[in-house]
């Protein structure tokens, strides 16, 4: 995965658990209780998917960093034991 690709999922977790946030912080009064219910789980479910999607970002950020993904480059007879 790029550095970009990268730096956008991180970003996009951080849009998603602050838009949310939002969101439930600005719910007004007067609605009826399955209203909340269901604006609750959605807020809940899109709260670990921000979570998610900013982690495997950050994973990939720092796998490119520390030169771990090269595993993808080498040839596929390089990573065989010989026998």
């Amino acid at each position: 995965m790029s550095r970009k690709i990268a730096g956008f999922l991180i970003l996009l977790g951080i849009f998603m658990i602050f838009e949310w946030v939002n969101l439930g912080f600005n719910l007004a009064d007067g609605h009826p209780t399955a209203f909340y219910v269901v604006h609750g789980i959605l807020i809940a479910v899109n709260l670990v998917l921000g979570a998610v999607v900013g982690v495997i970002g950050w994973k990939a950020l720092r796998r490119g960093r520390d030169g771990s993904g090269d595993e993808a480059r080498r040839p596929p007879h390089a990573s065989r034991r010989s026998r």
